[in-house]
């Protein structure tokens, strides 16, 4: 038995092989949704279930940071519960999960109202947030690390769905995956549409191309990317807009390295405005080889 805390390149090292065996993703259901062998009615209760657990997340969150007396740690935290809630520019996660569940055929109110919620989901997931609310901060923090895994289990995910469930909309899937796609293949291009923001009245029209393999340097460190350029239009009755991408897509760490935006908004009410944005992936740990 070893004595005495481990350091942080070995716990995380610890944690990651925890979860390249006992993640839920081993579970017999993931592996055969993965594989495309769910019914559209098992497909759709996955979700419906699974969103319950999405909405329940902000409201964990909402409890580690009532009782943590660290302002530092708090505004680190908080952004959790802005990613799941979102605000008046960024439709945030609950909003993507129940535009999934109407892709799959499921309603708001069914979502909402957790019709097809089981008892079995509810008490666990329950279960969860009060375990939050009632230990320890740092406890709850350390229930919360399942970003470790995540990012490369929905991408596996979404690409499953694009190609064993075509009944599934498209417009439902996570936005990310109209810009960088599998096979990848430098001159391999593809059109997409989609409704951004949580009306849906605005359908924005996009292409984009694999146009090169290049390694770039950023804040985490230097990788070998595929380029995309990427443009698309949006309008709706006056309003117009126009944007331009250039994203480095990394598939040895399955994320995105850099990405630059170039928005340019055209509305008669006011002049045309332009806004350009650069992303850089800041820090990047690699999991057991």
């Amino acid at each position: 038995m070893t004595a005495g805390l481990w350091d942080r390149e070995t716990f995380v090292e610890k944690l990651r092989e925890i979860g390249a065996c006992a993640y839920h993703d081993k579970h017999p259901f993931h592996v055969a949704m993965n594989e495309g062998r769910l019914s559209p009615e098992a497909l759709r209760g996955w979700v419906a279930n699974r969103f319950y657990y999405q909405r329940c997340i902000p409201v964990k969150d909402a409890a580690i940071l009532s009782n943590c007396p660290l302002h530092e740690v708090r505004r680190v935290w908080i952004h959790r519960i802005v990613d799941h809630d979102g605000t008046a520019k960024n439709e945030g996660g609950i909003e993507a999960w129940l535009r999934l569940g109407e892709a799959c055929g499921l309603s708001r109110d069914e979502l909402m109202q957790d019709r097809h919620v089981r008892p079995g989901v509810r008490f666990a997931v329950d279960a969860y947030v009060n375990f939050a609310r009632n230990r320890p901060w740092p406890v709850a923090i350390a229930s919360s690390l399942t970003e470790l895994f995540a990012p490369d289990l929905m991408a596996a995910r979404l690409g499953a769905f694009e190609k064993s469930y075509p009944w599934i909309d498209p417009h439902g899937l996570d936005n990310s995956r109209i810009l960088a796609r599998y096979p990848l293949k430098i001159g391999a291009e593809w059109k997409y549409t989609r409704r951004p923001g949580k009306s849906g009245q605005r359908e924005e029209l996009g292409s984009a191309k694999f146009v090169a393999y290049e390694r770039i340097t950023v804040p985490a460190g230097t990788f070998a990317c595929f380029r995309v350029d990427a443009e698309a239009s949006t309008s709706y009755r006056s309003y117009s807009e126009q944007k331009l991408w250039n994203l480095w897509y990394c598939p040895d760490i399955k994320w995105i390295a850099k990405e630059r935006v170039e928005v340019h908004t055209f509305n008669p009410g006011g002049p045309p405005s332009s806004v350009m944005s650069v992303s850089e992936l800041e820090k990047y740990t690699p999991g057991p080889q």
